[in-house]
């Protein structure tokens, strides 16, 4: 060991930052670096999300309108021309079931599935779905088909 190769011991320079709230002599007792008052300087203090520093916070100046109703059953709609369309390319014969709309990814199996009288169905199929619109039951009969509902 000469001089040219000291160093000093592993850890004992280059501290991570000033270490707060350890007396006054280290420059940042006291206070620790937090101010005088308010809720910030108070310990177990988290501000609430949306708290814009006592001013009515954004969610409770917009107004509020309108009813939800938590009874409300949400249909996917499916056209006629989207069963004409499978029957076009021949995915379809006769009959059209949930589980067919299901395979073709025109619902989820958690759907529930309303016909709708979008576009003119040439073919006289047979479906069999949740709910069908009245200008869509009658356009399917038109056509020499059957509307079942599950």
């Amino acid at each position: 060991m000469n001089l040219s190769n000291l160093k000093p011991a592993k850890g004992a320079v280059n501290r991570a930052g000033k270490i707060v709230g350890r007396g006054q002599g280290s420059g940042k007792g006291g206070t620790a670096t937090r101010g005088h008052k308010g809720a910030k300087s108070r310990s177990g203090y988290s501000k609430k999300i949306g708290f814009e520093g006592g001013q009515m916070p954004l969610q409770r100046r917009v107004p509020k309108f309108g009813f939800t109703n938590i009874n409300r059953k949400e249909y996917q709609g499916i056209n006629l021309d989207k069963l004409q369309e499978l029957v076009d390319k021949k995915v379809v014969k006769d009959t059209v079931t949930f589980e067919t709309l299901v395979e073709n990814r025109l619902a989820r199996k958690n759907d529930l599935v309303k016909i709708l009288g979008g576009g003119e169905l040439k073919a006289g199929l047979k479906v069999s779905v949740h709910k069908f619109s009245a200008s869509a039951k009658a356009a399917i009969e038109a056509a020499g088909g059957e509307a079942i509902s599950l």
